[in-house]
């Protein structure tokens, strides 16, 4: 075999970089849906060879060693069951999932940072029943104020999310992509066909 073409195969694998295997608990549930549960297809065949996953789907395409030729896993289940974590990390990322990357005063989307409802001037901390997402003008109006000073209200109080309810939260935002598949796996907020 020329070593060029090898040296070319490994620098631009670009078409198969672009092959994620979805990855399934095994209970054929997504280990997470925000992100999606996502491996590389290097990692999901190496998986597969080590015996810790079942492959369900696979994509058309090849890739072929020196004896063997395999198809690209699409959707593999793990063997051993996954514990879901039970705790959830407070987490900038987690905190706009609860809030549905929204504003927690005005309602918009867009670019979010995080505000204090009462301020730690006044000594609020941070945690998941004082910190809620806001769009940079609501947070620069509310500043170090209390809502009742700035005349603000909240759309929802903030609490503790289970986890659960982050997993369920993130059914609500499907990724751009979504192979074929992967479509008997995933249950995004759509309506079912009678």
């Amino acid at each position: 075999m020329d070593g060029n073409f090898r040296t070319n195969f490994v620098r631009e694998p670009s078409a198969l970089r672009q092959h994620p295997a979805l990855v399934l608990n095994a209970d054929y549930r997504p280990l997470s849906y925000y992100p999606l549960s996502l491996w590389p297809w290097q990692d999901a065949v190496k998986a597969a060879f080590l015996d810790r996953v079942d492959i369900v789907a696979e994509y058309d395409e090849v890739v072929r060693s020196p004896n063997m030729v395999i198809r690209i896993p699409s959707v593999v289940v793990l063997k051993d069951f996954v514990q879901p974590q039970k705790r959830v990390a407070f987490t900038r990322f987690n905190l706009f999932l609860r809030d549905e990357f929204r504003c927690q005063y005005c309602g918009s989307k867009g670019d979010l940072t995080f505000d204090h409802v009462v301020p730690r001037a006044s000594g609020g901390i941070t945690s998941w029943q004082n910190v809620v997402a806001a769009c940079a003008p609501c947070n620069l109006r509310k500043g170090s104020k209390s809502l009742r000073q700035c005349g603000m209200s909240l759309r929802k109080p903030p609490r503790p999310p289970s986890a659960q309810e982050l997993l369920n939260m993130g059914r609500k935002f499907p990724p751009n992509h979504l192979h074929e598949s992967w479509m008997d796996f995933l249950y995004w907020d759509a309506e079912l066909q009678a």
